[in-house]
């Protein structure tokens, strides 16, 4: 298993702790992984959200649906998550 920095949602301090609450709030009291491990550098959050924002999320969207469920489907895949 890899070596990932993390942040814990409960030792968390200062803006990672307020941003840890407000995602939590968003997907049912739980910090998903992603968020954790994108915690811990707030100009790769950013860019990251930015991103999937842009890709995935905008009404404008240059993917299309089936586009987007591929590509989920592969990130998914790749870092073992839940089949």
């Amino acid at each position: 298993m890899a070596r990932i920095l993390t942040v814990d949602p409960d030792r968390a301090k200062g803006l990672r702790k307020v941003v840890a609450r407000t995602i939590g709030r968003q997907f049912g009291g739980e910090l998903p992984g992603v968020f954790k491990i994108l915690l811990t550098d707030f100009q790769v959050a950013i860019s990251t959200s930015w991103l999937v924002y842009y890709l995935h999320e905008r009404k404008g969207s240059p993917l299309t649906k089936l586009q987007r469920e591929m590509t989920a489907t592969v990130v998914n895949g790749l870092v073992g998550g839940a089949p």
